[in-house]
């Protein structure tokens, strides 16, 4: 079971780290500079006969243009899931810590949000609050805060069961501290896995905002827009939509990867039971 648990880690940890150094270094270098630049006479050059991956219809480089993309990509998933975890781990805690009306109040609000798939609640915030690097952000990271909601409220009731919580309510301890010493750092693993697997759902609904038109406005470069514009040019260019679309393909196995290994380490119970 430990080689298929650090195959898992290793596997996506690469591929998480491949794209983090992929979005680090096109901030500095990008085989073609400046990468937005149009060169008309070489549009619709095929792989490898300009650059390694072709250009697209206005002549510029699709490796620089993927570079670029996986860094907006990268830094959208991460403040939104950043953004969704922070209240929704407040919302959990308080759920949590208050049973009751107050309980009952934070998740039927959060039923509220789970009615809805979570991809096209992205494109329904998405196409209100309109293009633009904020609004990406804020439409994605609504509908992960009911799941950080969810793992930390179940996650945070099960701790403060527990005998050194009402050892240390005895002694004075308030709930902020309680939360704070005790139980964030118990369900720590949990929220790990699960900010994985949301990175990784992150990156395809911000690729799907960007097909729509209602992700990161041009120039910037997005996965979803290098699709969006690759259909009219499918059976001549197909190269404009595989290169974006197995970028999006790693990226979310990666951290799908990284989650499933994350899963195992943190819970022994859960991959001894796996055959």
């Amino acid at each position: 079971m430990s080689r298929r648990l650090n195959a898992r880690l290793v596997a996506g940890g690469g591929l998480v780290g491949l794209l983090a150094a992929v979005a680090l270094l096109a901030q500095v270098w990008t085989p073609v500079a400046p990468p937005l630049r149009m060169r008309l006479a070489a549009r619709f050059h095929a792989p490898i006969e300009s650059g390694w991956l072709g250009t697209d219809q206005l002549g510029r480089d699709i490796l620089s243009l993927v570079m670029l993309g996986a860094g907006n990509s990268l830094l959208v998933a991460v403040l939104a899931v950043s953004a969704g975890a922070l209240v929704g781990c407040a919302v959990g805690l308080l759920a949590a810590e208050r049973p009751g009306w107050a309980d009952g109040l934070a998740m039927r609000c959060m039923d509220v949000l789970f009615a809805f798939p979570p991809v096209l609640s992205a494109m329904m915030l998405g196409a209100a609050l309109g293009t633009g690097f904020a609004s990406a952000v804020t439409a994605i990271a609504v509908f992960i805060v009911p799941v950080f909601a969810r793992v930390t409220r179940a996650g945070a009731r099960r701790i403060l069961a527990r005998d050194f919580v009402a050892a240390a309510r005895s002694l004075g301890v308030g709930g902020a501290a309680i939360a704070r010493r005790h139980v964030l750092p118990n369900i720590a693993g949990d929220l790990a896995v699960q900010a994985s697997i949301q990175l990784g759902l992150a990156i395809v609904t911000e690729a799907g905002l960007g097909f729509l038109g209602l992700g990161l406005p041009p120039p910037a470069p997005s996965w979803g827009r290098m699709l969006a514009d690759s259909q009219t040019y499918l059976a001549s260019a197909p190269w404009l939509a595989i290169v974006p679309g197995c970028a999006i393909a790693l990226a979310v196995l990666g951290f799908q990867l990284l989650g499933d290994g994350l899963r195992d380490a943190f819970d022994p119970r859960q991959s001894g039971g796996r055959r």
